[in-house]
């Protein structure tokens, strides 16, 4: 008779420390019916499997396993999981568990160590997922949606940026730039790719040459806008999104670009007003209203009551 299972019930609960009257409490059965499953007399029913394995911080394929070893808790065991397949959906229940446990506040500094790497494996995931899906929407050209495909070229160049790859995003902008393109959009994702990589001057030069050639691009004023607010040129930001608003009513960059500024410089009534307005004018275009504009005017508002 195989005896892997009751041999891993005795050795699992040893391992925590347990005796068999504390395993039968917790499992709401009797000590004599632990017993008889790690004598392997008996069986647990199937429904009782994932509460065993849980209460000895296994999964339920560990039960039946003669290299199985038993965990610290339960999450680290998920964690291991995620770390052989690299699936979303295990990452999702070891990060479900992780959580638990940071709420409870009975958590180790290996527990933080082992959920920091399962963040930095879910992030590496992300990161190539996002690459992918930008390039097979760039790969389709701009003839299937262009306004969709330089939206996600300027993602993609902010994520490189973001990830260590700024420089790749600006040589290739760079070179189509030189090569002596007329698009405007060209040159937006050159001043975008100086913008995301801290390289505010250069981009704001870029900006500066650009702006003679394309006087009537909103997008171009948009990243112009936004250069001068990391230069701290308030003004002459201001003065961009406006002429972007001018030249495209819908240009809602501009008018997010707004709303943070006023909050940078403490001016929180006109932030206020101003993530409303864009709140009741999605809402005006069919969009529900948007969350994440009705809670930065709540901030601003409370931050007003407090003033």
């Amino acid at each position: 008779m195989n005896t892997v299972f009751s041999n891993n019930l005795k050795k699992f609960r040893r391992q925590k420390n347990l005796t068999q009257e504390q395993a039968a409490e917790m499992l709401s059965v009797s000590p004599h019916t632990v017993s008889r499953w790690e004598c392997n007399t008996t069986l647990p029913d199937v429904p009782m499997l994932p509460k065993i394995a849980k209460l000895y911080c296994v999964t339920v394929d560990d039960l039946f396993k003669e290299t199985s070893v038993v965990y610290e808790n339960y999450a680290q065991r998920l964690a291991a999981v995620y770390e052989d397949t690299r699936q979303p959906e295990d990452f999702i229940a070891a990060d479900f568990e992780f959580r638990k446990i940071l709420k409870s506040g009975n958590f180790s500094t290996e527990d933080l160590r082992i959920y920091g790497i399962l963040h930095q494996y879910m992030m590496r995931y992300c990161m190539n997922q996002a690459v992918d899906l930008f390039d097979k929407v760039i790969e389709q050209g701009k003839d299937a949606d262009e306004k969709v495909f330089w939206r996600t070229k300027h993602q993609k160049i902010l994520l490189y940026s973001q990830i260590g790859r700024g420089q790749e995003s600006i040589d290739a902008a760079q070179k189509i730039v030189n090569e002596g393109s007329e698009d405007p959009e060209d040159w937006v994702c050159l001043i975008a790719a100086y913008k995301y990589n801290g390289d505010k001057e250069i981009a704001y030069e870029w900006f500066a040459k650009a702006l003679p050639k394309f006087p009537d691009q909103a997008a171009l004023y948009v990243f112009g806008g936004d250069v001068c607010k990391d230069l701290k040129r308030y003004d002459e930001a201001f003065k961009c999104w406006r002429k972007a608003l001018e030249l495209d009513g819908e240009m809602y960059d501009a008018r997010y670009s707004m709303g943070f500024c006023y909050e940078e410089l403490g001016e929180y009534g006109k932030a206020y007003d101003t993530w409303l307005a864009i709140s009741r004018d999605l809402e005006k275009e069919g969009y529900e209203a948007e969350t994440f504009e009705l809670a930065e005017a709540e901030k601003c508002r409370k931050i007003l009551e407090k003033i």
